[in-house]
């Protein structure tokens, strides 16, 4: 092992130690009441993202390009910005912590997942330095770190409405949860929107077209619309709580699928960044 991924080895797994410290905090203080260690869980999952971040910066710095290129810097790094904007949103929406309990087991698994594949950096293709594919890839993270807020509240949804497990109960009220899921989904597909356009004219930019109906580009338009006929039928004919919970895991499903498994499935220009 080069010194570039021993120093990178170092900075994750103490990454993937403190954020496991910080999820049994976390767990003990949301789910016994004690809020004091669910404050040091904050603490120490801070301590986590600043040690994964020195990682990807590090890669970021080495390799001369963000970390979206192989499966280790695309999975690590998504799991960094959803931990990160979590931490953003719960300063202005406090209601939202009780979502640590599914986004911080998410951030550490996903971290150990991206772990587990090669990472060797590539060089990156001339087609693919553009600020269009910076732009591109910040856009999706962003989407996924909200979607997965979403998803968490979809899930606390139909387990509180269904169980009477105290801990439970401390969430906020069944109506909140609802409102809460619809926001974040209604943000993350903001910027899956802006993702696309993004991608679109980085597409135009490196091959001349905008649109080329690649497996990845066409899974992407069937899950933005998915993500549209949600929203659309939570705004214009009343669609909320259990049935709309249902219908955002299907599509958080379909989101998961277009960005992590078609490229496996699928060989395509589009799916460089998952080789």
């Amino acid at each position: 092992m080069s010194n570039q991924y021993m120093i990178e080895s170092v900075f994750n797994w103490a990454a993937v130690i403190i954020y496991a410290i910080a999820i049994i905090f976390n767990a003990a203080g949301v789910i016994f009441n004690k809020e004091q260690s669910e404050r040091r869980s904050y603490f120490f999952v801070s301590a986590g993202l600043v040690s994964h971040g020195s990682a990807l910066l590090y890669r970021w710095i080495t390799s001369g390009h963000g970390p979206y290129m192989v499966r280790y810097e695309v999975i690590s790094s998504d799991a960094w910005i959803a931990l990160f904007l979590f931490l953003i949103f719960i300063k202005f929406y406090p209601k939202t912590k009780p979502a640590s309990v599914i986004v911080f087991p998410v951030t550490l698994l996903a971290l150990g997942l991206s772990l587990f594949f090669d990472p060797k950096a590539d060089q990156l293709p001339p087609s693919l330095k553009s600020i269009w594919l910076v732009l591109h890839v910040s856009f999706i993270k962003i989407a996924l770190g909200a979607m997965l807020i979403a998803l968490a509240f979809s899930i606390f949804y139909v387990l509180k409405k269904h169980t009477r497990t105290q801990w439970l109960q401390k969430l906020p009220d069944l109506e909140t949860i609802d409102v809460y899921a619809y926001r974040f989904a209604g943000f993350g597909f903001a910027f899956w929107t802006i993702t696309t356009l993004a991608g679109s004219i980085w597409g135009y930019q490196s091959w001349g077209r905008f649109w080329a109906w690649d497996p990845i580009e066409t899974w992407a338009l069937i899950t933005w619309i998915f993500f549209g006929v949600y929203l659309h039928l939570r705004h214009f004919f009343g669609l909320k709580g259990e049935n709309a919970a249902y219908l955002f895991m299907l599509c958080f499903l379909l989101t998961l699928l277009s960005v992590f498994f078609v490229p496996f499935l699928e060989s395509s220009i589009h799916s460089e960044y998952f080789k």
